[in-house]
C-alpha cells in the first residue's frame, strides 16, 4: 500500500544525482518490504546504474514480494544501460509507485507498460509538481529539444553590473560567488558573450575544494575576436569549450588556431539588429540541445541579458544583490525598453536567500505580451 513518505524519502534520494548524470534525469528510487527499506538509489553517471537498478543491487534477494517508490517512470529501452523495467521484472517487485510519467518518446508510457504486462501493481501521478520541478532542465531538453536557461546577475543595489571604468571585480561577496560556482557546476554548460571575454578574461569553470565537473564553456564570438592567448584559449584542452560564430563568415583563417587549441567551432545563423550582426540563439540553442546540453547558465553582459530576456529565452533567473551603489550606466538590462508597467516581466515562485550581506533572488520570469 501506497505511503507518501517513501516517495518524498525517493525525492529527496534523486537529490545526490543532480548535475552529475545528464542528459540522463537524475531519479530518486526506494525499495519497501514490511514497511522497511531494503534498497535505495539514484541516478548515476550517464552510462551506469539508474536509480533503480542501484536499489535492486542494494536490496539482492530482498527484493522479491517488495514494492518500489520511484521519482519518474522506469525506462523501457536499451540505450547505454538494459530497461529498468525488465530489471524490476526479473527482480521479483510486487508494486511500483512513480511519481511522473517519461516524456521521453522511447518511454513515454512504455515502461509503465511492460510493468503492468508483468501483473506488477503500479499506481503514478505523486508529487507531480515537486517532480516536474525538479527535473525541469531534463523536461524541457526531451520535449522540445532545447536547453533550460538560466540566467545568473550579479548586481549593485541599483542594478548595475559594473562601476563606470567598467571593473566588475568584486560586486558580490565570497559566499555569493561560491554559490555560483555550485551553480555553474549543477548545469551543463556556460554562456557569454565575447565582449565579457574581452572585458574580464574570464575562466568561466568550477572552484570548489571538491569539484566532480567542469561545464561546458560556450562563447557567442561572431567574427572570431577571441584572443588565442586568453585564460579560454589556455584552459580549452582540460575543459570542453565551444564558440558560436557567423557561419557566413568570409575569413576563417583563425579557425586552425582555434582548433589546435582545444575549443570546437560551430557555425550558426545570424540575425541583424540594430545594425548589428548577432548570432540567432535560437539557432544556438538548437545546437546546443543537439549536442545533449540539457541546461545552460548564462553569465554574460547587459546586451545579451536583455535580448534573451526581451525573446523570451530565459526559464529561471538568479540575481544576487551587494549592498553597494555604483551609479553610471553600466545597467543590468540595457535595452528592454519596456514602456509601461502592464508589460513588465514578473517572477513567480521566488525564493529568497542571504549569504552574509549579499541577497539572492530566484525565480521564474512571467512574460507579457509585450515586443
Amino acid at each position: 500500500m501506497y505511503n507518501e513518505k517513501y516517495m518524498k524519502l525517493a525525492i529527496e534520494i534523486a537529490e545526490q544525482g543532480r548535475g552529475k548524470c545528464s542528459p540522463n534525469p537524475f531519479v530518486g528510487a526506494i525499495i519497501v518490504k514490511n514497511d522497511k527499506i531494503v534498497g535505495q538509489g539514484f541516478t548515476q553517471v550517464c552510462g551506469q546504474d539508474h536509480a533503480e537498478v542501484q536499489a535492486l543491487k542494494q536490496a539482492k534477494d530482498k527484493a522479491k514480494d517488495a514494492e518500489m517508490y520511484v521519482t519518474l517512470e522506469p525506462c523501457a529501452h536499451y540505450g547505454k544501460t538494459p530497461p529498468c523495467a525488465k530489471a524490476i521484472i526479473e527482480a521479483g517487485i510486487k508494486a511500483v509507485y512513480a511519481g511522473i510519467q517519461d516524456p521521453n518518446p522511447k518511454v513515454n508510457g512504455k515502461g509503465f507498460e511492460m510493468l503492468k504486462q508483468a501483473n506488477i501493481h503500479l499506481e503514478s501521478n505523486f508529487f507531480k509538481d515537486n517532480i516536474t520541478r525538479q527535473l525541469e532542465y531534463y523536461l524541457k531538453w526531451i520535449q522540445i529539444q532545447k536547453p533550460f536557461i538560466i540566467m545568473k546577475n550579479a548586481v549593485s543595489l541599483d542594478g548595475k553590473i559594473a562601476a563606470d571604468n567598467g571593473n566588475s571585480k568584486w560586486i558580490t561577496n565570497e559566499k555569493s560567488r561560491q554559490q555560483v560556482h555550485h551553480l555553474r557546476q549543477e548545469v551543463d554548460a556556460v554562456i557569454t558573450t565575447i565582449n565579457t571575454v574581452k572585458q574580464d578574461n574570464p575562466m568561466l569553470n568550477v572552484r570548489l575544494q571538491n569539484v566532480f565537473k567542469q561545464p561546458i564553456r560556450v562563447i557567442l564570438d561572431p567574427i572570431l575576436e577571441i584572443d588565442i592567448h586568453c585564460n579560454i584559449c589556455k584552459t580549452a584542452n582540460d575543459i570542453p569549450t565551444l564558440i558560436f560564430y557567423d557561419k557566413s563568415l568570409q575569413d576563417k583563417s583563425k579557425l586552425t588556431l582555434l582548433n589546435q587549441t582545444g575549443i570546437q567551432s560551430i557555425p550558426a545563423n545570424t540575425i541583424i539588429a540594430n545594425n548589428k550582426i548577432f548570432l540567432d540563439m535560437d539557432d544556438v540553442l538548437l545546437k546546443l540541445g543537439a549536442l545533449k546540453i540539457c541546461s545552460v547558465m548564462v553569465e554574460s553582459g547587459n546586451k545579451l541579458n536583455s535580448y534573451l530576456l526581451k525573446n523570451k529565452l530565459v526559464d529561471k533567473l538568479y540575481y544576487f544583490i551587494a549592498p553597494k551603489i555604483l551609479g553610471g550606466n553600466f545597467n543590468v538590462y540595457d535595452s528592454l525598453n519596456i514602456s509601461n508597467m502592464d508589460d513588465k516581466i514578473e517572477l513567480s515562485d521566488i525564493s529568497i536567500k542571504t549569504f552574509d550581506d549579499n541577497i539572492l533572488v530566484s525565480g521564474y520570469p512571467v512574460y507579457s505580451d509585450y515586443t
